[in-house]
C-alpha cells in the first residue's frame, strides 16, 4: 500500500511539473518571444531595438540569477528611466514566474 502511494504521489508531481512546462512555454509564447525571439536568442526587431541579450549564450546565463530574472518578469525592467519591459506580477502567479525562469535556462547550450 505505502508503494502504490508513493507511485501516484510521484506520477502527480510529475504530471504537475509538466503542466508548468507546458504553461511557461505557452507564457513565452504569448509574452516573451516578440522581444526575446521562440528560439531566445532576441533577433526580433522589437529586440533589437531594445538590446536584449541572447539567452542561448553561457556567458548570459551565467551572469543571470534566478531571483534577478523572477524580479525582472514579476516587476519589469527600467533601464535610463525608460520601462523597456513590463511587468507581469499582476498577471502571473509566483509558480507560473518561477517556471518561466526555468524555460528560458532551457535555452542555454
Amino acid at each position: 500500500m505505502k508503494r502504490l502511494t508513493l507511485i501516484t504521489l510521484g506520477l502527480l508531481v510529475a504530471g504537475t511539473l509538466s503542466l508548468r512546462a507546458a504553461g511557461a512555454k505557452e507564457t513565452y509564447a504569448k509574452d516573451c518571444a516578440k522581444c526575446h525571439g521562440e528560439d531566445g536568442k532576441g533577433k526580433t526587431k522589437m529586440g533589437g531595438r531594445l538590446g536584449v541579450k541572447d539567452f542561448t549564450e553561457a556567458a548570459v546565463q551565467d551572469k543571470m540569477k534566478d531571483s534577478e530574472m523572477a524580479k525582472a518578469i514579476k516587476e519589469g525592467v527600467t533601464r535610463d528611466d525608460k520601462k523597456v519591459m513590463k511587468s507581469y506580477g499582476d498577471t502571473l502567479s509566483n509558480d507560473e514566474i518561477q517556471a518561466l525562469v526555468k524555460y528560458v535556462r532551457g535555452f542555454k547550450k
